[in-house]
């Protein structure tokens, strides 16, 4: 298959984005947000806003109250060290008593248009009493600092240990060498295309709510509703076309969604609302934001005895959703990344401040501890004076090893990280470096390389659902519970499909996205679709095969053993005859031509579940140079050997690990949201908040080193984070190696031109 199926449409606007969708006598939504990061609310007073020119409602926190509105859920699924849950705060879809972050929802206006919305929403008086903000975890956590939740003494929400301390503690006792490093991972903000936007309508026939909205997953998110809602599943249809882009940061419900809808339902018409660049700044989901100590314990040889972590992640002044399973789980999920490591731990704290709640972004944690190792691993690399690539050799787990239990209960599927590792260096011409570097000195240009070895863990449980339906002219419909931000599912689900069925895509029609149509599936996040959704696809091919070839044996007379299916084509050896599937599916819809009993239609359903999550693993190679002059970079090649299984799309999969190396590469030298002592957003706009551009990246070389997995029946593993994964510590591992000459041993992101310059700069002088 040759491109992608949906860039005709695409890229002629025949898209359907949240902007397209709109409805008759549709009303308009604005949104009061605080501008306080933390303060009592002592009055809300609404009745200029209520007279205003063209406003049909105004809410607040007593009508969602009085709606019977719970908490936004969130939930963890294990114990911290003293085997209590979770502690979970409450959080009001309209601010209620308190607001605890700059930009949270305090009023909802419903107009004619957005513009007198908007105006509307500007007459709100609210009187506020200021409290003192906590603008970092490690404030938050400090003696005295100011309480956000009643319910999170100390703003701590969860103080957890994952791993062995007790035989990790005897390593280091025992070990020749430890190294230790102290590393920042800064707060992202996720930025996709399409900024936030939700249409609600309500039927009071049916007393049933339909949410358009840009999700990564409309089930997950119908079922976020439900429970906030407290309304039956049957009354909510969560409905998604196109999604201009998701990196984590939409795969859960925001307060907003439930205000529009209860819009729609109090205005008895569809209510449509679309944020702007600056709410995304102040509301979205923002990722990362931790702060770790990293130590590695070696013996004489530089064999790897016990890695520990201790981290502080900062979720903000709610837990989404999602946030805590991020931060914990989700990062300890590689605690010992390639390497045969006997022993490790991680001491993991929870914080909460006054800042937008913090949940997945892109790699959902996985990048947080690739970053915190690979980074060690090659700081020991320097202090113990071996070469950075001799010292993961040395260290990595072995193929025949596979399947490997790690020190942290899970079991590494299959990789072959060393050829992994020989593969990329051959490719990057790591050999030659050396002399590039001296030609670039003589430039006044200092030049590094940097390597990562990373894994990560994907499809980490769940379950995905598809559907083929035959219509009595021969084409087929797909239905998919996957939805895509412009991964290219379309394109995977139905080569997948045709792949087994010997169909022409232009006959398959794919529906995805929409809760009425399919009824499984969880949605994308976590490097899932092609594994969970793919292998669904697969299964409900091969049962349409099996009904289809039962047919064609009653159709042509035969056994049904005697059947050949090859090509889109049922033959056998004992008839002369031919039917296509298509021909099959025309006849399936006449009860007679059937065999007995045989329900009519030729169709199936499947649900995939995830016996086992699946390993991707890699390795990237980033060569570099930095003006010594102005400190600023520039990425001159970049070369990457990943596994990931079985690959069913080269195109696909290459445009997934290079959008996932911009991120990366952003997050190292640019990307970084700031805010002042208050919890005012100091970098809340393009104009502040620096994006990664195609002149940023040089041409990146993608190459695969295919193992495939045993754990789904395609032998596929996740790609749509592997990238970003790791690029992050190939990235600052060649920042630093270009001033190793310096005396440099580390240096925090981003790294922008001025911090390069004074890095420089005080190297020079020291």
């Amino acid at each position: 298959m040759k491109g992608r199926l949906e860039d005709r449409r695409l890229l002629t606007g025949q898209g359907r984005f949240i902007s397209d969708w709109n409805f008759p006598n549709q009303a308009y939504a604005a949104f009061l947000r605080s501008d306080r990061a933390h303060a009592e609310i002592v009055s809300v007073d609404t009745a200029a806003a209520a007279k205003a020119p063209g406003v049909l409602a105004v809410l607040t926190g007593r009508d969602v109250a009085e709606a019977g509105y719970k908490s936004i859920p969130t939930n963890l699924g294990v114990k911290d060290r003293f085997g209590e849950p979770l502690k979970k705060p409450p959080r009001p879809v309209l601010a209620q008593g308190k607001v605890r972050h700059v930009g949270e929802c305090v009023a909802c206006v419903v107009a004619e248009s957005p513009e007198l919305a908007q105006d509307a929403a500007e007459l709100i008086a609210v009187e506020y009493r200021e409290l003192p903000a906590v603008t970092s975890a490690e404030k938050a956590l400090a003696s005295g600092a100011a309480q956000l939740h009643a319910e999170l003494p100390g703003n701590l929400s969860f103080d957890w240990v994952a791993g062995d301390e007790a035989a990790t503690e005897a390593a280091f006792r025992a070990a020749d060498r430890v190294i230790k490093l102290a590393l920042e991972n800064p707060r992202m903000v996720g930025n996709p295309m399409e900024p936030r936007a939700c249409s609600g309508t309500y039927d009071a026939a049916t007393q049933k709510y339909a949410l358009y909205a840009c999700t990564q997953g409309t089930a997950g998110m119908r079922g976020q509703l439900v429970y906030t809602m407290g309304v039956p599943d049957d009354k909510i249809d969560v409905i998604a076309e196109d999604v201009g882009g998701g990196f984590g940061v939409r795969f859960n419900m925001y307060p907003e969604y439930c205000a529009v809808l209860l819009a729609a339902k109090k205005t008895g018409r569809p209510v449509k609302w679309t944020g702007s660049r600056s709410e995304v700044f102040l509301s979205d989901e923002q990722g990362r934001d931790v702060a770790s100590t990293s130590e590695l314990a070696l013996d004489a040889s530089g064999k790897f005895l016990a890695l520990r972590f201790s981290y502080v992640a900062d979720l903000g002044a709610y837990l989404a959703p999602t946030g805590p399973f991020i931060n914990t789980q989700g990062v300890v999920a590689c605690l010992t990344g390639v390497y045969a490591v006997p022993a490790a731990c991680a001491r993991v704290k929870l914080a909460v401040t006054n800042k937008a709640p913090g949940a997945a972004y892109r790699g959902a944690g996985r990048p947080v501890m690739s970053y915190m190792i690979e980074r060690l691993v090659d700081h020991a690399a320097v202090e113990l004076g071996i070469d950075p690539a001799e010292l993961r050799r040395r260290n990595y787990i072995a193929p025949d090893a596979m399947p490997f239990k790690t020190a942290l209960t899970f079991t590494y599927d299959s990789g072959e990280f060393e050829k992994g590792m020989d593969l990329a260096l051959k490719l990057a011409d790591f050999s030659g470096f050396e002399k590039r570097r001296s030609e670039s000195r003589k430039h006044g240009k200092l030049r590094g390389i940097g390597i990562s070895n990373t894994i990560e863990r994907a499809a980490a449980g769940g379950f995905e659902g598809a559907e083929i339906r035959f219509d009595k002219s021969g084409t087929a419909t797909l239905f998919a519970g996957s939805v895509t931000q412009g991964q290219g599912h379309e394109t995977i689900f139905k080569q997948i499909m045709c792949d087994r069925l010997g169909t022409d895509p232009g006959d398959v029609h794919y529906v995805q996205g929409d809760t009425d149509q399919v009824f499984i599936g969880e949605g994308t996040g976590g490097s899932r679709s092609a594994t969970l959704g793919g292998s669904a696809v697969d299964l409900a091919a091969e049962r349409v095969t099996a009904k289809a070839k039962a047919i064609a044996a009653h159709l042509l007379k035969v056994d049904v053993n005697d059947m050949n299916f090859a090509d889109g084509v049922f033959s056998s050896p004992k008839t002369n005859r031919t039917l296509t599937i298509k021909e099959v599916a025309k006849e399936a819809v006449d009860p007679s031509k059937l065999p007995k009993g045989m329900d009519v239609g030729l169709n199936a359903t499947a649900t995939y579940v995830a016996p086992v999550q699946n390993f991707p693993n890699g390795c990237h190679v980033c060569e570099l140079e930095i003006d010594e002059e102005t400190g600023s970079v520039e990425i001159v090649r970049y070369s990457v050997v990943d596994d990931v299984g079985t690959v069913i799309n080269p195109l696909l999969l290459k445009g997934q690990i290079v959008g996932g190396v911009a991120q990366g590469v952003g997050q190292i030298l640019m990307e970084d949201i700031q805010f002042d002592g208050d919890g005012q957003i100091l970098t809340g706009s393009f104009m502040d908040y620096a994006m990664p551009r195609a002149t940023d990246l040089s041409a990146v070389e993608v190459k695969s080193n295919p193992v495939p997995t045993k754990t789904n029946p395609l032998g596929v593993k996740g790609a749509g984070e592997a990238g970003c994964v790791g690029a992050m510590p190939a990235v600052a591992n060649a920042l630093v190696d270009a001033l190793s000459h310096l005396g440099v041993r580390h240096v925090e992101m981003p790294a922008t031109p001025e911090r390069l310059w004074r890095v420089i700069q005080g190297a020079n002088a020291g």
